[in-house]
């Protein structure tokens, strides 16, 4: 058994080409929840869906998100129904004493519906409706996650890294706001100044995770900080990679990344926004795979290749590199 690490594109666009390497039925994925949000109601988990719809053959290929060739029909009726009432569409926090109140797996992170500032397509809508429903039912987030995974026929196991809430906060000089806020209602801006991980002390990986942890663990080239950092928030789960071989796969060619908000995050929290930095910030990984064109130099073993992803040819040659860095560190 393998078990990967998985949060925002990264890790699921290596795991979209890996399965002559890593057989679905010998691998498990443990999703990023500090993104998770509870939108007009439905609770929201953006990194396990990503990797249910990819595994369940229904994955927008486009944009990493959501499910292809969705229908917008209730998403636009919400933006035309804001506008006719002159209600703002900007991101919509419940008032602070309903961040606490109600299911508790939604705190700190609970938005209006109102003008729903992140697309949600009509197919989508049903699988945050069932989930939503199952954990008002009594069931917990993995039991949710395991019944919607049946459902899309996953041969893969597919958990959440928590059934205990765990919301990434993006401090700014506007004040602090959810993660979702930042980078999807507000396209990244302003400028960061620290990334809180609200609710880890007290967070504890399930027992699930832990059980897959003690297998060789793969660490995607997904966000050091916002997609791997909740995670590694939780005391309990950071030990756990410090027992068991780990490869790391940068998300960056030097100090140039790939995609996304990597860059700023890591510089905002201490770390050099750079293959280097992610070594620093992953000291429990044992090897890395780096990119040919990566001039760092480390003190773990690495395994180098071109670590594009832009296809599924491309994560069967990165999963290859993988898997040789992991029987170079007894994986």
């Amino acid at each position: 058994m393998t078990t990967f690490l998985a949060g925002g594109t990264g890790t699921p666009k290596l795991l979209a080409g890996a399965d002559a390497v890593f057989p679905p039925g010998e691998t498990t994925v443990i999703g990023n929840t500090g993104d998770d949000v509870e939108l007009g109601g439905q609770f929201v988990s953006p990194d396990v869906d990503t990797v249910l719809f990819l595994d369940g053959g229904v994955l927008d290929r486009e944009t990493w998100w959501g499910v292809d060739d969705d229908g917008d029909a209730t998403h636009a009726e919400l933006l035309r129904l804001a506008e006719r009432a002159g209600l703002d569409a900007g991101p919509r926090y419940l008032p602070e004493k309903r961040q606490t109140a109600g299911r508790d797996l939604a705190r700190w992170r609970r938005f209006s519906g109102v003008a729903e500032f992140m697309f949600i397509g009509d197919r989508d809508r049903a699988v945050h409706l069932t989930r939503t429903s199952l954990l008002d039912e009594g069931h917990t987030l993995t039991e949710a996650t395991r019944t919607l995974a049946d459902a899309f026929g996953l041969e893969r196991d597919l958990l959440p890294m928590s059934d205990d809430p765990v919301a990434t906060i993006v401090h700014t000089p506007d004040g602090p706001m959810h993660f979702q806020e930042w980078w999807v209602g507000r396209g990244g801006d302003p400028g960061v100044t620290d990334v809180e991980f609200r609710g880890a002390d007290e967070a504890r990986p399930t027992d699930a995770v832990l059980d897959a942890l003690s297998a060789p663990v793969v660490v995607g080239p997904s966000n050091p900080v916002t997609s791997v950092g909740p995670m590694l928030a939780m005391e309990a789960f950071e030990r756990a990679l410090h027992a068991t071989p780990v490869v790391a796969v940068s998300p960056f060619v030097g100090d140039r990344v790939f995609s996304g908000p990597a860059a700023e995050l890591m510089a905002a929290v201490g770390y050099d926004p750079s293959t280097a930095g992610v070594a620093e910030a992953y000291p429990f990984a044992d090897a890395f795979v780096l990119d040919e064109a990566d001039p760092t130099a480390l003190d773990r073993p690495v395994v180098r290749t071109d670590t594009t992803l832009s296809g599924e040819a491309d994560g069967e040659r990165v999963a290859r590199a993988v898997r040789q860095a992991l029987e170079a560190v007894g994986g």
